[in-house]
């Protein structure tokens, strides 16, 4: 299904060894693995015959990496709101073993000490969003799933908690847009590998 309205690519980074192993990886800048690369390779095939006004990526390297390795590298510009969630003292730390030392801890809810809330990840996303609506064409995204979840849910005008509940695989394509006209904010497609 095609939209006369803007829409808006989101590309989850290629897989990394510590997205393999559930270690959250904010500002960490670690390497796409092989397969994590072939996956980034594929994206140019499944973005082929798109038109972008423009293509912007996080500053990570994992993200950049599959930003050029999907073929749109030179066209790419860095947004630095659109690093993924600073994870803080749980930067390269897995969720089963924050939960051992802080029962019903959610990420979404709770935070990181020495990192981001939900509420700040939700300012760098509502700073996107406003560039996206000002350029009012369509634009692809390349960064990290905490940051697309939120970014995904501010788009909708829900609160930036509500990305808990849309989920992102490495290497997947979703799509903003809009429905009847452009005050109505959609999600077109989401998660697509």
């Amino acid at each position: 299904m095609s939209s006369a309205f803007p829409e808006i690519s989101l590309v989850r980074h290629g897989e990394t060894e510590w997205s393999l192993s559930g270690r959250h990886t904010g500002r960490s800048d670690i390497p796409l693995t092989a397969n994590g690369e072939e996956a980034a390779r594929k994206l140019a095939e499944r973005l082929a015959g798109h038109t972008f006004s423009a293509v912007w990526s996080s500053p990570s390297a994992r993200a950049r990496k599959t930003c050029a390795l999907a073929g749109f590298g030179s066209a790419a510009v860095i947004r630095d709101d659109l690093a993924e969630w600073d994870y803080g003292a749980y930067e390269g730390v897995t969720t089963k073993a924050i939960l051992a030392d802080r029962p019903g801890w959610q990420l979404f809810r709770d935070g990181c000490p020495n990192g981001e809330t939900a509420a700040d990840a939700g300012a760098r996303a509502d700073s996107i969003i406003h560039a996206l609506r000002e350029a009012a064409d369509s634009i692809l995204i390349f960064s990290s799933s905490h940051f697309l979840r939120v970014l995904a849910a501010r788009w909708l005008g829900l609160p930036p908690e509500g990305g808990a509940h849309f989920v992102l695989d490495t290497a997947s394509i979703s799509v903003l847009g809009y429905e009847h006209d452009l005050t109505e904010p959609v999600i077109r497609r989401w998660n697509q590998r």
